[in-house]
């Protein structure tokens, strides 16, 4: 069975039950799990410098903060559960690309993650970051919803 489960999150609600159901597979199988935080990089949308409404070093506060935010409470979750793991922030600018290769580089035997199940149009436009690590991932997949 699975030994290595990585669990990415993004703080919404689903996400935060995704973690949940992930933190008691990993105890059933006695696996370990890593949870990822992925934050993206930096982009500036204003066409001139000084409209910018925040900085770059005001931006990677903010998303780091949120991104340890979000792990901490996972981090919780799974400490509760008397789980082991780790707890990890990467930045991407794809990040279901950033979910693979973390999974592929700390050697996890399983990716665990919320989808938030948009149909029609929405799914289409939208995408999904689920979708792109279903379709991109040689590693298994579990989706919660």
């Amino acid at each position: 069975m699975y030994q290595h489960i990585l669990v990415p999150t993004d703080g919404s609600p689903l996400s935060a039950a995704a973690v949940e159901q992930a933190t008691q597979l990993a105890k059933s199988v006695r696996a370990r799990l890593t949870l990822l935080a992925v934050t993206e990089p930096f982009h500036i949308f204003a066409s001139e410098p000084g409209r910018a409404v925040a900085t770059l070093e005001d931006y990677q506060e903010l998303t780091e903060a949120r991104a340890q935010q979000y792990l901490t409470a996972a981090q919780e979750k799974a400490t509760a559960a008397d789980i082991r793991c780790d707890a990890i922030q990467v930045e991407n600018e794809h990040p279901y690309q950033a979910i693979i290769d973390t999974a592929v580089a700390r050697g996890c035997d399983l990716i665990a993650m919320a989808s938030h199940g948009r149909r029609g149009i929405a799914a289409i436009v939208l995408g999904s970051e689920t979708v792109k690590v279903l379709t991109h991932s040689k590693i298994p997949v579990l989706v919660y919803r």
